[in-house]
């Protein structure tokens, strides 16, 4: 790559607050690993010191004045964030492109309802009986739709994905590699010393602009539908059992387990290694912290922390009485010995 500071600021719709519009930049990096030829951002307030002695030539901000080193150009934008990801995607590896067509090793099950002008499938996928993939649709290699399956137009099914059949997705999905959507949830009943399996009959279904990142499984109901609603996106590693229903523009980051029957309702986040009950509700804009446990109702809005979640200034008061327990037991030792010592000046005197 290679674009002048000029340039840039057309690209990215920003303001030069100073730097030369001539100067050439041919990298792009994040703050503490930029050289002088890069071009980075900053858009998040707890990166001060590296922005303070950035090496970096030219830097992206979203407020002004800022603690930038003197030599450093600086292009004011709406968001810096999102000007940063302007250039990335100009200027990084780029994504496969779409060459419309069906790879020969593919296989077509009867009834599959597509256009082959229209659609990308990928060598040794497979395509299930009575499927409906919408145009500009993209199948990656080795991945299987099962039966009766239903993909909207735009959708990207990365390498190794598995669609159970009936599943449904809207349009705009983002299925990265390793996800499995459909699988059977675990219903199972103790019956006569076993566990006898309960039959999972229902569905999957992904509403618009959905993203499930790489190996995490959402499984199909017990009965009706398991659903994740229109733009949530979904980190690696994530599991979603049977019958939850999770809102639309949720977030669930890795590693996140959500139980059976939970309810997420619209812009709920759930952080790092969160775990969440089943049978539960979360309402509207509640914040789970990372690692926290989630074994009750929580909302509407709030953040939550730790095991069991609680509102953030009540984790923090325990937190805070926790530390001084020591001091508390030390000064209880005290006493102890004090009143040791005085009953011992009792008797002695008796």
């Amino acid at each position: 790559m290679r674009i002048t500071l000029k340039e840039l600021a057309d690209l990215v719709q920003g303001e030069i607050l100073r730097g030369d519009v001539s100067v050439v930049y041919d990298g792009f990096c994040g703050l503490k690993e930029a050289r002088p030829g890069d071009i980075s951002f900053f858009g998040n307030e707890r990166y001060a010191k590296d922005l303070a002695s950035t090496k970096a030539g030219v830097v992206l901000v979203g407020t002004e004045p800022v603690n930038a080193p003197e030599g450093v150009a600086l292009i004011l934008v709406p968001n810096a964030v999102i000007g940063f990801d302007a250039v990335v995607r100009k200027y990084a590896v780029p994504k496969p492109l779409f060459r419309p067509g069906v790879h020969p090793s593919a296989v077509l099950g009867e009834g599959v309802e597509l256009d082959s002008d229209a659609v990308m499938i990928g060598a040794n996928a497979v395509i299930g009986d009575g499927c409906r993939i919408g145009p500009g649709t993209r199948i990656g290699p080795c991945s299987v739709v099962g039966e009766r399956s239903v993909i909207g137009s735009d959708c990207e099914i990365a390498a190794n994905v598995t669609l159970r059949e009936g599943s449904i997705l809207g349009d705009r999905v983002v299925l990265h590699s390793g996800v499995v959507i459909g699988g059977d949830g675990y219903g199972f009943q103790f019956v006569e010393g076993q566990h006898r399996k309960i039959e999972q009959m229902g569905i999957v279904r992904l509403e618009d602009d959905v993203e499930v990142g790489a190996n995490s499984t959402i499984d199909r109901a017990r009965f009706g539908e398991t659903v994740i609603g229109s733009g949530t996106k979904i980190d690696n590693l994530v599991q979603v059992a049977h019958n939850v229903i999770v809102g639309k523009h949720c977030l669930l980051v890795a590693q996140v387990g959500i139980s059976g029957s939970t309810r997420l309702s619209d812009h709920v986040t759930v952080g790092a290694k969160a775990g969440v009950a089943g049978h539960l509700q979360l309402r509207e804009g509640v914040m789970v912290a990372g690692g926290a446990r989630v074994i009750s109702d929580l909302g509407p809005g709030g953040t939550y922390f730790g095991y069991p979640a609680k509102p953030m200034k009540d984790d923090l008061r325990t937190k805070m009485h926790l530390k001084k327990l020591g001091r508390l037991f030390d000064r209880v030792a005290a006493l102890e010995k004090q009143i040791e010592a005085l009953q011992g000046e009792l008797e002695g005197g008796s």
